[in-house]
């Protein structure tokens, strides 16, 4: 094994382990954008859990559920 080779070798280790760094923080930077942009739970569904749990959800309650969510979702970030 020559000198060049070797350095071919670490070359393509370093850039490997490079993309998938780059790769990982990429992905979990969308999909933070992605949820925070499109929650999981709407207040359709929220209505409907409260619902099926005998609560009568009125509009103001709704509301304040899914602020606290949306607050306790940005205060993890």
């Amino acid at each position: 094994m020559t000198l060049g080779t070797g350095i071919w070798i670490l070359i393509v280790i370093v850039a490997l382990l490079a993309g998938l760094a780059i790769g990982f923080f990429a992905a979990r930077r969308y999909m933070e954008k992605y949820i925070r942009e499109n929650p999981p739970i709407s207040e359709d569904q929220l209505r409907m859990m409260m619902m099926q749990m005998g609560q009568r959800p009125s509009e103001k309650k709704l509301h304040q559920m899914m602020n606290s969510m949306k607050q306790q979702q940005s205060e993890k970030h």
